[in-house]
């Protein structure tokens, strides 16, 4: 086979095709190990941590001030617990099925220790499942799973994430048309003033070094929540920054004339090389995916919904699992309402914990994001196990759920 060289990069986004031959070799990468992606962001430091929580909007003390941190239990900073997330985006698209457009759909966290400045983090991918379905937005479609799994510099687990992304026919998705008559929303003026009032009290509802004890938690009681939006490029851009993504020049073009099928010229740049992932910022690349203007990231908007919780549970907590799902696109313009209650409470192997619904919502009411997390709470009682972290607490989950 000729090499392939910077002219077999296309003028449009590749127009791959879901076939049986296609998902067959898909799943014989089964159990293969993949090359991580990045990395982008190994070392935390207090500059890291703040910059990735500058890229979610998170404004917890514990992950950002200093003298906060060291006079709570923990003893000083320590990352937010989507940090891992600045390696590398669990569940990209990035094996298998070439050409054919693949979108984040969720990921499943288990959380074991925190990451604290001078911490390196290194990670294991693996290739857990393949799946077929049927979809409205573009009929035939594949589900891949990938499980990472993060440790620190002295090989102690960190977390394991399951990554969840869907692959869809590009022209497929177009011809369904399931998002044309999505519009932007337009606000009225009471609307802004309630979403810009719930932004800027939020700090006011971070629970901090104010325990929060499970005897105190009940069934059913909700989540004060948060909210992310009107979606704007500044927030997407953010979110890259916050990750410490960039690709340039001619680092950009190596990875094309490697992939070739993920990258292409856009007449929009004037024939520049882009990602097919460049949607995200360019509607008319969106669109050709059958989304009707650009959207958010969902590695993003798993970190917001992540925030919800820390900010109820408090610095003497650890967010033990969080799991999210991307359900519907958030588009420019739309809010994500975060929002949550307390499904149960229980003990497990000494510890006191609770499980949490969590979902998000956009302006019109519409469940964007449903999802789960599990939190370690201190305990009143002398019965119950003394925490620092989760690392002694294994939830034995599948690999694939």
């Amino acid at each position: 086979m000729d090499a392939v060289t910077e002219k077999d990069v296309g003028h449009a986004p590749a127009e791959g095709k879901i076939t049986d031959a296609a998902v067959a070799d898909a799943r014989e990468m089964i159990g293969l190990q993949l090359r991580p992606e990045g990395p982008y962001l190994q070392d935390a430091s207090q500059d890291t941590i703040r910059n990735f929580c500058n890229g979610i909007g998170d404004l917890n003390p514990l992950y950002r001030d200093a003298e906060h941190a060291r006079q709570s239990r923990l003893g000083g900073v320590v990352a937010h617990p989507m940090f891992p997330m600045a390696f590398g985006w669990v569940g990209r698209t990035r094996w298998g099925l070439s050409g054919v457009h693949g979108f984040y759909a969720g990921n499943d966290w288990e959380l074991f220790r925190h990451i604290r400045p001078g911490d390196r983090i290194t990670a294991i991918e693996r290739v857990v499942g393949v799946e077929e379905k049927k979809s409205e937005f573009s009929g035939r479609l594949v589900l891949q799973y990938v499980e990472a799994t993060y440790a620190n510099q002295r090989g102690e687990l960190v977390a394991r994430a399951l990554g969840t992304c869907t692959r869809h026919e590009r022209k497929a998705a177009r011809d369904a048309g399931k998002y044309k008559d999505i519009k932007t929303h337009e606000y009225t003026p009471e609307e802004f003033d309630a979403i810009d009032e719930a932004i800027l009290r939020e700090d006011e509802l971070i629970r901090g070094n104010n325990i929060r004890y499970w005897e105190d938690v009940k069934e059913g009681e909700e989540l004060p929540p948060i909210v992310r939006g009107p979606l704007s490029l500044m927030d997407t851009m953010g979110f890259l920054v916050g990750c410490g993504r960039g690709h340039t020049h001619g680092i950009v073009l190596k990875s094309a004339v490697k992939h070739p099928g993920h990258f292409f010229r856009n007449p929009e740049a004037g024939g520049g090389i882009e990602y097919t992932g460049i949607g995200h910022h360019r509607e008319s690349v969106a669109k050709e995916v059958g989304v009707p203007g650009t959207y958010d990231y969902g590695p993003q908007r798993s970190a917001w919904m992540c925030s919800l919780v820390t900010n109820w549970m408090g610095d003497a907590a650890f967010l033990k699992r969080v799991r999210t799902q991307m359900r519907r696109f958030n588009t420019m313009g739309d809010c994500t309402w975060c929002k949550g209650k307390v499904a149960r409470k229980y003990i497990k192997d000494g510890f006191a914990l609770v499980d949490l619904e969590i979902w998000g919502e956009n302006q019109r009411g519409e469940l964007t994001t449903p999802g789960l997390a599990t939190v370690m709470l201190p305990s009143r009682s002398v019965e119950n196990r003394v925490f620092f972290d989760g690392a002694q607490l294994d939830l034995d989950l599948p690999a694939v759920r």
